[in-house]
């Protein structure tokens, strides 16, 4: 079992004729759909609250086969981000937090059966009380749980700099995998490099470029590979960075029909090689998703038919 703690949120996706709509995201709900609909048992443990939004972010994780049974529920409104599209067809994000659903995860709200592979970061990273629910988890996680970090820095919302690095930096010391993007690491360059990632505790660091190569760092060298090229006409990039690490986590886990791998496997030159492997799977499925509007992750037999 997968499970997938962040936010849950509703995108107002802002085109540039100024037309607006609203599609259901946050970067660990939209992982949480991607791992899921490629055939890996996953849950969502996030906070969903029960106004529309929220109900409806709800019905979409169970269409997907994603397990709510453990999402809390909350009377604050759902939050919202603001997606505006440039001439490329990337967003950039504004974010109605305060008083909101994402946030409202205190301390206990992580009660559920040991992990399989564990994930987590972005705004949970960031946003009180999640922040300090999801730290405390880590640190009581069983030693064979592997931990999967997508740092998906957000710095419109992180206010107090030095609290966020040293909550990245704990998380960090029990993960696994960190998944980062070379945007990530220029808002990030003063303070925290590859490097430091992986002497912080990472075992292994994913570094995304976009449309370039992605970089994987790891005990047994470096290898860069080449991102797929989508199929179609690029409709937008949301999703793409979320569908990316959802497939990476359902190739490790067998959701793809693969042998289901374990934290102990992600060591030596086969561990390696399997985490690029990985890599390589994460590319097709957000080659797919950057030819649909919002974040619509490919199925199961989708991706096996390209790949």
């Amino acid at each position: 079992m997968i499970t997938v703690v962040g936010e849950a949120l509703v995108d107002l996706v802002v085109a540039s004729d100024g037309s607006v709509t609203a599609t259901l995201g946050g970067a660990p709900y939209n992982a949480a759909r991607a791992a899921a609909r490629l055939g890996s048992s996953t849950r969502f443990a996030g906070a969903l609250s029960t106004d529309r939004f929220g109900t409806l972010l709800a019905a979409r994780l169970d269409a997907d086969g994603v397990d709510t049974t453990f999402a809390r529920r909350t009377e604050r409104p759902s939050t919202l981000a603001a997606a505006e599209l440039d001439e490329h067809r990337s967003a950039t994000y504004r974010f109605y937090i305060d008083g909101t659903s994402a946030p409202d995860l205190p301390p206990g709200s992580l009660e559920f059966p040991e992990d399989v592979m564990f994930f987590t970061g972005g705004l949970a990273l960031v946003l009180e009380p999640m922040a300090a629910t999801v730290l405390a988890h880590l640190r009581d996680l069983d030693d064979r749980t592997t931990v999967v970090i997508d740092v998906n820095a957000r710095p419109a919302v992180v206010t107090d700099r030095a609290q966020y690095l040293a909550n990245l930096a704990m998380a960090v010391r029990r993960a696994d995998v960190v998944k980062v993007s070379e945007e990530d690491l220029a808002f990030l360059h003063d303070d925290l490099s590859v490097d430091d990632l992986l002497t912080g505790g990472a075992r292994a660091v994913v570094v995304t470029a976009g449309a370039s190569a992605t970089t994987v760092h790891h005990e047994c060298g470096v290898r860069i590979i080449d991102v797929r090229r989508a199929a179609g006409p690029v409709v937008d990039t949301i999703g793409a960075g979320d569908t990316f690490v959802g497939a990476l986590m359902a190739a490790w886990t067998g959701g793809l029909g693969t042998a289901a791998r374990s934290r102990a496997d992600l060591a030596g030159p086969g561990g390696f090689e399997a985490l690029v492997a990985a890599v390589d799977v994460a590319h097709a499925a957000a080659a797919i998703v950057v030819t649909r509007q919002g974040a619509d992750p490919p199925t199961r037999n989708e991706l096996l038919d390209a790949l």
